[in-house]
């Protein structure tokens, strides 16, 4: 586990090594999906909403094991929240999301926001506004496959596959099948510590 392997991407100069495989994904998404069925009583009225890209598959991921365990589809969507980024002045132009409301909506909803990783807690602070915009959940709920701390806002995740302490230089890469053709979390380390991101 702590073997040193080739880069992922050309953000991480240096090696980096897996914290999570794809059984090790497949199973905290199978405990993740039945704290919800716990937490919300059966989960009759839960809407799942994910951050694209990557939160949006998980969260068609989770809805697959949520059907499985209480036999019946809950409706799952995504949320795009580019123009809810405080951050928009200060980076490049980015490609719009797509915003996908089941149709039952979320009104008097839990919605519960599924995202790939929790860090400074920005982005998680604009999928709220995104979602104030959309409509007014009964209550809202967070689902992260990996936490791995540095707030600079008070959100914390109701769910989280794997709580990953980690340096501001050191990098969390997750990859899925849907984006990456694997699935696995990869930890690395940049040259500088980024400037506020997520």
């Amino acid at each position: 586990m702590d073997t040193p392997m080739e880069k992922p991407d050309g953000n991480s100069p240096g090696p980096v090594r897996p914290v999570l495989e794809a059984p090790d994904i497949a199973r905290v998404l199978t405990r993740i999906a039945h704290e919800i069925v716990e937490r919300a009583k059966g989960a009759d009225d839960v809407v799942l909403l994910g951050i694209p890209t990557r939160g949006a598959h998980l969260a068609r991921r989770l809805g697959t094991k949520l059907e499985e365990i209480t036999g019946r589809p809950l409706p799952v969507g995504s949320l795009d929240i580019t123009m809810y980024r405080d951050d928009l002045r200060l980076r490049p132009a980015r490609a719009l999301a797509r915003t996908e409301i089941p149709g039952e909506g979320v009104d008097g909803r839990l919605v519960v926001l599924v995202d790939d990783v929790l860090f400074s807690g920005r982005t998680i602070r604009a999928a709220l506004d995104a979602l104030g915009d959309i409509g007014r959940p009964r209550a809202v709920q967070l689902a992260v496959l990996v936490d791995r701390g540095h707030r600079e806002l008070p959100i914390r995740a109701d769910y989280v596959g794997k709580n990953l302490p980690t340096s501001l230089r050191e990098t969390v890469k997750v990859q899925l099948t849907e984006e990456d053709g694997r699935d696995g979390v990869l930890l690395g380390v940049r040259e500088t510590a980024p400037a506020g991101e997520r």
